[in-house]
């Protein structure tokens, strides 16, 4: 009988412990080679844990357990093999059920079947249940061909039929239970970082607000091109981020962040994007956005949305962004004030698009409208580059063809302005 240990894998540098999150496997199960066990929280991200042999395992830990990494927490008896399945028959149980789904689904319909007159109350009953709050489809009609009569009504009230007040607030059920959940190592890192982020910086916000006519307009002309030639959509993200590379590289101090008493000035952009993920919030890193085009940019943040989505974000993933963009929008935030992700010093916070009516030459025009945010440690953005930045942002998004020029016009260019 060979015996295997598996020990808990390191998810990077400096952490030494991890909680186990969650066992997809239990004691006596048999697995195959690369089988998922359980899951493990870190305080960075959440990793899996593998079976590197088939076999029968046996677990020593338990959900919640905090264990050190190198840790043994599994073994895996290789003296037992697992069952090959049946395929076969799998297949034709399927077709069984199917075809019984198939015949309940026409029974149902038969039963439903009716009269013009079914379900339709006559006049007492229509005025008692607009009283009392009553649809027609929450009482059956005893009536001729199904109609529904006062008697059916008082039948209904009698025998506890909710009224219009209980149908309002049915979703809360009157209890006075109260569940109490751990967190997760993931959670507890992130609030202390937020804490230490209030804490330990000069925080503060500037607002403006971008005219999105023009990326609109851009979006419809050549959203099905785009998609055909590159296989992916074309949204705001991509046009954020390479607004915001611009604007840095005109504005180093909001690419910058402070390291003891020195100034650390970026000369690259590797720009955090904010996703939600089953876990909570995450921010991988794309590297060197500065250098990507539109494509580039929109594939990149694919990937990384689908690896967060199926827990797959690795630490590399998520260290050493120089600037972060998050878009409540998608939420239908309107307005709100990020927080800075640290070490870095600053964080542009997207909102939802409304339609707004706004003077344009004179003469009001309704216009999709997006208010931005700029959080910034006032420590070492001052107040003149964190608004200029977002100026910056605002002229590039509302002329996208100044993304092309290093932020100008391309008639500033011509006259070398």
């Amino acid at each position: 009988m060979a015996i295997v240990e598996l020990k808990v894998p390191s998810p990077g540098e400096s952490i030494t412990e991890v909680v186990i999150a969650r066992w997809v496997k239990q004691t006596g199960d048999v697995v195959e080679k690369d089988d998922v066990l359980a899951e493990i929280d870190s305080d960075k991200a959440t990793l899996t844990l593998n079976a590197e042999e088939s076999g029968k395992i046996e677990v020593l830990a338990a959900e919640g357990d905090t264990v050190k990494v190198g840790q043994v927490v599994v073994k895996i008896d290789t003296s037992f093999k697992p069952e090959a399945k049946p395929k076969t028959e799998a297949k034709a149980e399927v077709k069984v059920e199917a075809k019984k789904e198939e015949k309940q689904t026409v029974t149902t319909t038969v039963e439903k079947a009716g009269t013009y007159a079914t379900g339709t109350p006559s006049i007492a009953a229509a005025k008692m249940m607009a009283e009392n709050g009553i649809k027609s489809n929450q009482i059956n009609g005893t009536g001729k061909d199904g109609r529904i009569t006062k008697q059916d009504v008082l039948a209904a009230l009698s025998n506890g039929l909710p009224t219009a007040l209980e149908v309002v607030s049915n979703s809360w059920k009157g209890g006075r239970d109260k569940d109490k959940v751990k967190m997760t190592s993931l959670r507890k890192t992130v609030a202390k970082r937020l804490v230490s982020v209030k804490n330990e910086t000069a925080m503060l916000t500037t607002f403006n607000e971008v005219d999105m006519s023009a990326i609109y307009a851009i979006r419809a002309k050549y959203k099905d091109k785009f998609k055909e030639v590159y296989g992916t959509n074309i949204g705001f993200m991509s046009f954020f981020t390479k607004a915001v590379t611009e604007a840095l590289y005109h504005f180093p101090a909001v690419n910058a962040m402070i390291d003891g008493e020195e100034i650390v000035y970026n000369k690259y952009c590797d720009i955090g994007i904010a996703v939600s993920a089953p876990k909570g919030l995450m921010v991988p890193v794309l590297r060197n956005a500065e250098l990507m085009s539109l494509a580039q940019i929109e594939a990149g943040i694919k990937d990384l949305a689908i690896k967060a989505r199926d827990g797959k974000l690795t630490i590399p993933d998520m260290e050493g962004g120089t600037f972060t963009i998050t878009n409540g929008g998608v939420f239908g935030s309107m307005m709100s004030t990020p927080i800075i992700n640290p070490p870095q010093s600053a964080i542009l916070g997207m909102h939802n698009v409304v339609e707004r009516p706004m003077a344009v030459n004179g003469k009001v025009e309704i216009r999709p409208m997006m208010y931005v945010a700029l959080s910034y440690d006032h420590r070492i953005i001052d107040g003149r580059e964190s608004v200029g930045f977002l100026v910056k942002v605002k002229e590039m998004l509302e002329n996208p063809t100044k993304m092309l020029f290093g932020g100008k016009n391309p008639e500033e260019i011509l006259l070398g302005l």
